[in-house]
């Protein structure tokens, strides 16, 4: 589905990204891995296009379409090519209600009027938010913020879904649902997920894939079975 190859990244004269390989199978879930200032969200700021990319390339295929250049589309267009994103600041419309700040998602994609309403599968998903959806969403305690930031990024039922640091703060029970989310959106509704964590036990609970990062650089990679605890020690143990 995404493929990027040897991507290169700066700021200013700043070396960020170190020749980054990545693969996403259509249907996978991936979790990108790393400590805090590795390059994980930088990673995503130049998938999502809100960076630059210096060198390198990105390849978005799906099952029996075209290749196309990622790195040639702007950011609103990826959005319309089906690239879902949760930044790990969850940014809401705090002064809209639930509804609205749904609504708003759903204008932002050119296919909109091919969803007229929003999906039912968010309200399934989030059956919370239903009895909140006239509620400004400013009002609402951080864990439903959180419900809110995910719900408004699946009313375009994207292919793709990007998640920073989804259990940041979160309490054990609350990452356990969020865990047990991510794994119905990726095998029941069939979506890609990409998922950026610090934490090696959640990767391992729901991912396929891991990519870890180190200073910008991918230094390993494989399936989540093969992130053992030497590799965990050398890379991630401060």
């Amino acid at each position: 589905m995404l493929s990027l190859r040897s991507v290169n990244q700066f700021y200013g004269q700043q070396h960020i990204l170190w020749d980054v390989d990545l693969d996403l199978p259509a249907g996978s879930c991936t979790g990108v891995i790393g400590r805090p200032g590795m390059g994980k969200t930088t990673l995503v700021n130049c998938i999502m296009g809100h960076l630059p990319v210096n060198s390198g390339s990105m390849v978005w295929q799906e099952e029996h379409g075209q290749p196309q250049d990622l790195l040639g589309l702007p950011v609103e267009k990826r959005a319309v090519l089906g690239i879902g994103y949760v930044p790990q600041t969850r940014p809401l419309f705090s002064q809209l209600s639930v509804e609205e700040n749904l609504q708003v998602a759903l204008l932002a994609g050119v296919e909109a009027a091919r969803h007229p309403a929003i999906p039912p599968m968010v309200y399934d998903l989030f059956p919370a938010l239903w009895s909140l959806r006239h509620t400004r969403s400013g009002e609402l305690p951080i864990s439903q913020q959180q419900q809110v930031a995910l719900a408004r990024a699946l009313v375009l039922m994207p292919k793709l879904l990007i998640l920073d640091e989804p259990t940041g703060g979160m309490s054990p029970w609350l990452e356990e649902e969020m865990g047990n989310l991510i794994h119905r959106l990726n095998h029941e509704f069939g979506m890609t997920i990409l998922l950026l964590e610090q934490q090696p036990s959640f990767i391992r609970r729901v991912a396929d894939y891991f990519l870890l990062l180190h200073r910008g650089r991918n230094v390993a990679h494989g399936r989540v079975a093969q992130l053992d605890d030497s590799m965990i020690d050398t890379w991630l143990t401060v």
